[in-house]
């Protein structure tokens, strides 16, 4: 009798839950913006109100569109995102948004958003480093690029990515009266100066630290790489 060996497709699967959450965050979501008081009431102060709740709607939503910007890089950019990368980012939606936004572990974990911010760079370091890495053995692409300007594209790469979060962060406080970049107090007392701005350098260091470490083993990686490939050469031109 034969075996079949059959493979599991993690990316497909995990991608399949993320969605399943976020469409039924969507629907609990909506369901709260009505039910949920306008301002917080003095005897509970951190009971979440409408605006909480508008700010999670829009994550999950906005959550449903990124999901699938692997596929569309597939089938309209013909970039093949590597299954891995494909589970890697699936898992830090639901972290980021299901967990951090809708399950409220931005308030309940310690640190949450500095992990996040940290496994995001890291996930963006790799994900900008497998994209050249992919085009630089592309035989159609005339290009070869050293590890070390991989390594150094990769890993702006995902600081850009993460200053764009950054702006978009700082577009949603100023449009809807959040507070994603932790300008204030949960009173609403604004900080100024250096404390100010601390919640934006932090998440864009944690993002360089993540992104740096990963873009290093990178490198390490490719250089090993190449020089077992140099090795082998003269054997295969005598």
């Amino acid at each position: 009798m034969e075996k079949t060996n059959k493979k599991w497709n993690w990316s497909k699967i995990i991608g399949t839950i993320l969605f399943l959450v976020l469409l039924g965050s969507i629907v609990y979501v909506t369901v709260m913006i009505f039910t949920a008081p306008s301002t917080v009431p003095e005897n509970e102060p951190y009971t979440k109100v409408k605006s909480d709740y508008y700010l999670s709607l829009l994550q999950c939503m906005l959550g449903l569109v990124v999901m699938f910007l692997p596929s569309f890089f597939q089938k309209k950019l013909s970039i093949e995102v590597p299954n891995y990368m494909r589970c890697m980012y699936f898992v830090f939606l639901y972290c980021a948004i299901y967990l951090g936004e809708v399950r409220d572990f931005f308030y309940l974990v310690p640190n949450w958003d500095i992990y996040l911010h940290t496994f995001s760079g890291a996930m963006l370091g790799a994900l900008g480093f497998s994209l050249v890495s992919i085009l630089n053995e592309e035989k159609s692409v005339p290009m070869q690029l050293s590890p070390g300007f991989v390594a150094f594209f990769a890993f702006c790469f995902a600081l850009a990515c993460g200053a764009v979060w950054e702006i978009y962060e700082f577009v949603v406080d100023g449009m809807l009266g959040m507070n994603m970049q932790k300008f204030a107090t949960d009173q609403g007392v604004q900080f100024v100066g250096h404390e100010a701005i601390r919640d934006t350098m932090e998440d864009l260091m944690v993002d360089a630290a993540g992104a740096l470490v990963i873009c290093l083993i990178g490198a390490l990686f490719l250089r090993r790489k190449k020089r077992e490939t140099e090795k082998k050469l003269p054997e295969g031109n005598a």
